[in-house]
């Protein structure tokens, strides 16, 4: 794919890898940004994973306030619409992705960027990550999903910790805190990241989809809706080829081979 201003895509077999790709600002972010993230996972074209990728030393250093599109007018207004308009809704679209996600972070992920590296379901950490809150700092307060998010990964208190005191974590703390879920060499940390990719994505991507927007789900529902969610999901994925595929190798002791139908 191409045509974007701000971003990169490729494909690498059967994943496709969206680098943002602005390393002379450290990937900072306009609103066009996530608009196009959300125009290149929108039509999938048969991938059946997604890595997201920085470009340079950073993986995304926040929101791009010097853009001006934070500030034109009513600095409050033209804010309110970027997150509703053109970064929530983004975030909102991988959320309900039908394939898995995986992020590659190195430098620093922060504000707007945190919140897409950890929309992933599994994120990579170079050695030289570090994930940051800074809205305190300049009198803000937390966006792009981040005070539903944080809480449920790491807890009240260490969410609280990184939102008012607004001070780095760096990548062995969010590996040890649970917000991560390796960390990594930087010189290897695309290898990994990609070869993490590959393994979901060949995997059965019906039922990977499921699991993911299944967990989503739950975690804004009552027991009793989480179970009955399953139930219809587990419907789906038993109608799936990939289902049959997995029963079949179980019985014949051999590794599956899953197509993602």
């Amino acid at each position: 794919m191409s045509g974007f201003d701000h971003i990169l895509t490729h494909r690498r077999g059967d994943v496709l890898a969206i680098t943002l790709n602005r390393p002379d600002r450290l990937n900072a972010a306009p609103p066009a940004m996530f608009d196009e993230i959300r125009s290149a996972i929108d039509t999938l074209d048969g991938a059946r994973a997604v890595l997201l990728l920085g470009a340079g030393k950073a993986f995304c250093s926040g929101a791009d306030v010097a853009s001006g599109a934070l500030s034109a007018g009513d600095p409050g207004a033209a804010t309110h619409a970027a997150l509703t308009e053109h970064y929530h809704p983004t975030l909102e679209a991988i959320a309900e992705l039908p394939v898995p996600v995986v992020s590659a972070v190195r430098g620093p992920a922060a504000g707007i960027g945190c919140s897409l590296a950890l929309a992933a379901d599994f994120c990579v950490a170079a050695n030289t990550a570090y994930f940051l809150q800074a809205f305190v700092n300049i009198g803000l307060v937390p966006d792009g999903g981040a005070s539903w998010m944080l809480p449920r990964l790491i807890g009240r208190h260490r969410a609280l910790e990184m939102m008012m005191l607004g001070e780095r974590v760096p990548a062995d703390k969010a590996r040890d805190w649970g917000m991560v879920h390796q960390v990594v060499h930087e010189d290897v940390l695309e290898d990994e990241a990609g070869r993490l990719a590959q393994r979901l994505a060949a995997g059965p991507t019906v039922a990977l989809g499921m699991i993911r927007r299944q967990l989503h789900g739950a975690l804004g529902s009552s027991y009793a809706e989480a179970m009955a969610r399953e139930a219809e999901n587990q419907r789906t994925a038993r109608g799936t080829q990939d289902s049959m595929e997995g029963g079949m190798a179980f019985l014949q002791k051999r590794k599956p081979e899953f197509k993602g139908q």
